[in-house]
């Protein structure tokens, strides 16, 4: 551990990490609890009109990818628990402002019209607010908290994608939808109260933001990152695997749950079970190992380099795909066993879950104390664009492959992607120095 990077008894000692943690727990909660409403209320009031939904998610999207780098421009030059706040704001208010809405028309295509604005806008500041959020940790954590702060967003996250999917099922069953989202509303409200308490030292902006000004921000960004080898190689290799590893859960799931589980004569738990519930069992295996991954994460020791650790990591999660791949040749393809691989499976995405943690962690860890406080937040926009832009490109490769040549050779080319992608990481020479 470098020198004056004394780690504390707990991060949560320090009253901004709580705020802040507060903050994010509740609306997260939220934006959860809304995204699984919204997503089964449209198809309700549009007879199962699927493309609509997909049309409703591709604009979010849209939205989202052409606001995070503005987001990151003003988020290193404005306070960020500021930008926090009234993003809160601004979406609990305009939350609220549509379920008033929605009471008063009663007409369902007015209700469409409603969630569509109001799922662009919100995605709009979200795009603002998700850089600022980002780089939050670094200001008001001590270098040797960073990874322990960072252990416990995971297990905040993980504890989400378990729980929060059930319990948004409930409450979408057992209340009217205006409860539902008045309640969402008040979620964003109540983060933003927490987030207006959060202190920090920043030195304001003497430029005004312009157009100008903000292009050559994020040119700034692109150049800095150019200089950082180390960072520019686990960025780029981190896009090609969520490139590959995207199919898998996006595409080959629901693929395979329809076409393999849904006629198969029977499987594995079928009287408790249906097909569809074994997504959310994939999830769950993800969510729990992930959890105990990033449990074991906060309690650990903040390493001073961890590059190389994270490349070998990468190494074995291939192997986990390959697994994964051969398993579905051999058991599905093969007619073997159908109850088998979806045990394969199934301990395959523990593996996953417990390597995300020890992977993701450290590295953000990494990125957090090598990069400049006051460019976090572009560096992070520039990470998430590129993520986020890469993703509806592999689906749509993805479905390609699928239509044409079916799951084995999709396992196939994502595992040999992916395999080759963590072996280039571990032969580049800048990695060691992360």
């Amino acid at each position: 551990m470098m020198s004056g990077e004394k780690k504390a008894v707990n991060v949560f000692a320090n009253r901004n990490f709580r705020l802040v943690f507060l903050g994010a727990l509740v609306s997260e909660s939220g934006a959860l609890l809304y995204s699984f409403a919204v997503g089964f209320y449209i198809l309700q009031i549009s007879e199962n009109n699927a493309f609509l939904q997909g049309l409703y998610l591709a604009l979010c999207g849209a939205a989202l990818l052409l606001f995070t780098p503005v987001g990151g421009v003003l988020g290193d030059r404005f306070n960020k628990a500021k930008i926090m706040y009234f993003c809160d704001y601004i979406k609990g208010g305009m939350i609220l402002l549509a379920t008033a809405l929605i009471m008063i028309l009663p007409s369902q295509k007015a209700h469409i019209v409603i969630l569509f604005i109001l799922g662009i806008l919100g995605n709009i500041v979200s795009g603002i607010f998700n850089p600022a959020a980002g780089a939050m940790l670094p200001n008001i954590v001590e270098p040797g908290q960073l990874q322990q702060a960072n252990a416990y967003f995971s297990v905040k996250s993980s504890m989400e994608s378990i729980l929060g999917v059930v319990l948004a099922g409930v409450l979408y069953a057992v209340l009217p939808l205006n409860v539902l989202f008045l309640a969402v509303g008040a979620c964003f409200i109540a983060s933003g109260i927490s987030e207006m308490l959060i202190r920090y030292d920043h030195t304001p902006s003497a430029e005004p933001v312009t157009l100008r000004l903000a292009v050559s921000d994020m040119k700034d960004g692109i150049l800095y990152l150019k200089g950082q080898k180390a960072i520019t190689a686990i960025i780029g290799a981190a896009l090609f695997i969520n490139f590959f590893f995207t199919p898998v859960t996006g595409n080959f799931i629901p693929y395979f749950i329809k076409t393999d589980l849904e006629s198969a004569p029977s499987y594995l738990f079928d009287n408790v079970l249906k097909p569809e519930l074994w997504s959310s069992v994939f999830s769950v295996c993800v969510g729990a190992s992930s959890l105990i991954g990033a449990v074991m994460m906060s309690a650990g020791e903040q390493e001073e380099k961890c590059g190389l650790k994270v490349a070998k990591r990468l190494c074995v999660f291939s192997g986990v795909m390959i697994a994964l791949a051969i398993g579905y040749w051999r058991l599905v393809a093969s007619e073997v066993s159908l109850n088998a691989f979806l045990l394969v499976f199934g301990a395959g995405c523990l593996a996953v879950g417990f390597l995300l943690s020890f992977i993701n962690i450290p590295l953000n860890t990494a990125i957090q104390r090598r990069v400049e406080k006051d460019k976090l937040s572009k560096i992070g926009s520039i990470i998430s664009v590129g993520s986020q832009g890469m993703t509806p490109i592999a689906s749509v490769l993805a479905g390609t492959a699928l239509q044409a040549f079916g799951s084995t050779a999709l396992l196939a080319i994502c595992a040999a992607g992916f395999t080759i992608t963590a072996v280039l990481l571990l032969t580049n020479r800048h990695v060691k120095s992360l």
